[in-house]
């Protein structure tokens, strides 16, 4: 499947450059010239855009047909041109209040992490609770931290960190105090507060649902604060060339804040969004579901989003058989009856559903619900193009099963950087054998699947950099280990730039619309400071983005000597905030490819 939507997509595109470019509206707004153009074709070197579309991507001669007198140029200095990036999996609004906090991701030692808590503590004496998020199990000596850490650094307020991956957090012993949680307590449903196995008082770790208990003590960012927090969110994401992002369930809280943001012509980036729905999803929850997406008709709402599993470093992912170090298959959602309940529910009515399987046996639950209703429901009018998210460990046997179903894999590559969080602890629960088959990114593309690449930020950084490294290498940035962890799945930088635009506009119905250089599809274009395919692979991400373009508009331009427009090109006056095109547009060109489709 996927080597004929390649030669579909291929075929769409020389169609649409070699349509003659309509100019009865006027000629371009913008050339942009000597680039690499990421695009199929004979070397495109430079395009066009008029408005907030491409216009023709071709020759320098074949462009420059295309100017008149008020034309802007800029000159690419021979780096890569590529559609906009697309993270395929964020949590947006998380990820940018998770700016204000204390940063823990990539602190690969305890005394790291203790100096960035120490510090953020004293630059922010007046907080009520020192907050921060990104540490990972592999830093642990056991895989997991404890409380007694925390009370030495922070001794007289809560304190909360997240893990990286968002299933666990550590806390201090005042935190405890404030959410009332003793060696009496509770483990709530679907959740575990982790105990001393002789005393039995909580260790200062909380798993899954157990998070929930530290509502009340983490201060609550008031509606100000989080519109403050998206802005500097969506200026991070032009900072990367980031253009789209899908993410990957949000709440009525949260889409009234984008639909004010909208309302405002403040709403520069295109979202596609899941909503989140409870445990036990019944029919009334599904009409609520509905009458949400109908309370915000301007904001693109298709999607609902499950869980199936937790994840492999706190034992909680679904597995078909125990955990190399525990006798535990995981800690499922749901079970397999009310999985195939709820699936053939909301794809009854049209949803497209995404879901959180990391596990091979909350892959397998999830594969067999989905075939479960494609054959009780009758075919939609549109694809259906249900998701998988993040598909860490998989059987051999349904690496095969998602062409012919035409379910996306919707993968984060950074989460399998290969280093003392995947050797400490990942690879320790999950098994040698287990171990040396997952990520396998590649395999289920070489077998039919279609991958959409993204972040899963702020579980991990934003910046698609580090994801496109470890796909095309598996290795971390310092080359380690030097054989390349399941160097096997390493995807070319082609399949990998697909994955991170096509691929991502693909899983959300829209490679009509974009993540593609062609004729007619939105203008959202980066502009990369070297070209990408004459670097070696373990070079790729030292390239920087240099101008990122939203709609045709220049949203961010990094501030180089040497990079400059060759005519004036006031990105400020030039760029003035965007209004409702950013919302990801309802298709209305498809350039005659609709048997692209995966059914």
């Amino acid at each position: 499947m996927i080597r004929v939507l390649t030669v579909l997509f291929i075929a769409m595109t020389r169609l649409a450059m070699a349509d003659q470019p309509n100019t009865a509206s006027g000629p371009a707004d913008l050339i942009i010239t000597n680039g690499k153009i990421f695009a199929p074709g004979a070397n495109p070197v430079a395009l066009a855009i008029r408005s907030s579309r491409i216009l023709a991507v071709g020759t320098e001669a074949e462009i420059e047909r295309l100017a008149g007198s008020q034309t802007k140029r800029l000159d690419a200095k021979g780096g890569a041109v590529t559609p906009g990036i697309h993270d395929a999996h964020v949590h947006f609004l998380s990820g940018s209040i998770g700016l204000t906090q204390v940063e823990l991701a990539d602190a690969d030692s305890v005394e790291e992490l203790e100096k960035r808590i120490v510090a953020f503590s004293q630059r922010a004496p007046n907080e009520k609770c020192i907050v921060g998020r990104g540490w990972v199990y592999g830093t642990f000596q056991d895989g997991l931290p404890n409380k007694a850490i925390l009370d030495r650094i922070v001794p007289n307020k809560p304190a909360v960190m997240k893990c990286y991956d968002g299933h666990t957090l550590w806390v201090n012993t005042r935190a405890l105090q404030a959410a009332s949680i003793t060696r009496d307590t509770p483990d709530p449903e679907g959740g575990i507060i982790v105990r001393d196995p002789v005393t039995m008082e909580p260790t200062g770790v909380l798993k899954e649902a157990a998070q929930t208990l530290m509502d009340n003590v983490i201060p609550k960012p008031t509606r100000s604060d989080k519109l403050s927090a998206l802005r500097k969110g969506m200026a991070e994401a032009h900072r990367f060339g980031i253009t789209s992002v899908f993410d990957a369930g949000v709440d009525r809280e949260e889409l009234e804040l984008y639909e004010s943001l909208r309302a405002n012509g403040e709403l520069n980036l295109r979202f596609t969004f899941a909503l989140t729905t409870r445990r036990n999803m019944s029919e009334s929850d599904a009409n609520q579901l509905t009458a949400l997406r109908r309370e915000f008709p301007r904001l693109d709402i298709p999607a609902v989003k499950l869980f199936v599993d937790g994840v492999i470093e706190s034992h909680t992912a679904v597995m078909l058989a125990d955990y190399a170090n525990k006798p535990s298959r995981g800690l499922p959602e749901t079970n397999q009856e009310d999985l195939n309940r709820i699936i053939e529910l909301l794809d009854r009515r049209g949803w497209q559903i995404v879901v959180h399987a990391i596990g091979d046996g909350g892959i397998r639950m999830t594969l067999d619900a989905i075939e479960r209703a494609q054959q009780l429901n009758p075919l939609p009018s549109t694809p259906r193009r249900h998701r998988l998210e993040h598909i860490e460990s998989i059987s051999q046997a349904d690496i095969g099963r998602f062409g012919p179903l035409g379910v996306m894999a919707s993968m984060q590559p950074y989460h399998a950087n290969p280093n003392s969080n995947i050797f400490g602890v990942w690879a320790a629960n999950l098994g040698s054998d287990r171990a040396s088959r997952a990520w396998v990114w590649k395999s289920i593309q070489d077998a039919g699947g279609v991958i959409a690449f993204g972040s899963d930020w702020p579980v991990v950084s934003l910046d698609p950099r580090l994801g496109m490294h470890t796909a095309l290498t598996r290795q971390t940035l310092e080359g380690k280990p030097d054989e390349g962890f399941l160097s096997s799945q390493r995807l070319p930088l082609v399949s990998v730039l697909n994955a991170y635009t096509y691929g991502s506009a693909f899983a959300e119905n829209e490679e009509g619309q974009k993540g593609a250089l062609v004729a007619g599809s939105l203008a959202d274009v980066v502009i990369w400071d070297r070209d990408l395919f004459s670097l070696p692979v373990d070079q790729v991400h030292t390239a920087n983005v240099r101008m990122t373009i939203l709609d045709g508009r220049v949203v961010f331009q990094q501030k180089e000597p040497g990079f400059l427009p060759t005519s004036s090109f006031d990105t400020k006056s030039d760029s003035p905030a965007l209004i409702p095109k950013c919302i990801r547009t309802k298709p209305t060109i498809r350039f005659r490819k609709s048997k692209l489709y995966l059914r």
